[in-house]
């Protein structure tokens, strides 16, 4: 496994979920719902490196192993992508960053990443 994309993909969740909670406490409810999309494909990325040895190209592909290989997390990043494609064109609020910042522990949870920061 390529410590470097590990590290890099680390990093970037840290940041994401850091970045996802000001936005909450911001109030800035569709830059949190971007934030903690983000954080969960990174995090689904990073346990897909470690898992398979690759890192997915796209959504595409990263859907792809989940549905084969991970029920579990397809089946939540699944349900999240529309609320993550909808923060383009509607104006979301609090339950909506709600969802996604369960769902994101349940992922972290099951993965078992350890992010702390």
């Amino acid at each position: 496994m390529d410590e470097t994309s590990e590290k890099i993909l680390l990093d970037n969740a840290r940041e994401f979920t850091t970045k996802a909670e000001e936005a909450e406490w911001d109030k800035t409810y569709i830059t949190a719902v971007t934030l903690y999309f983000k954080a969960i494909a990174v995090v689904v990325d990073l346990f897909i490196l470690k898992t398979e040895g690759t890192i997915p190209s796209n959504h595409t592909h990263r859907f792809r192993i989940l549905e084969e290989k991970y029920p579990l997390l397809y089946a939540l990043m699944d349900k999240d992508f529309p609320l993550y494609q909808q923060s383009y064109k509607l104006k979301l609020d609090q339950k909506y960053v709600e969802v996604l910042k369960n769902d994101f522990r349940k992922i972290v949870e099951f993965t078992q990443i350890k992010l702390n920061r």
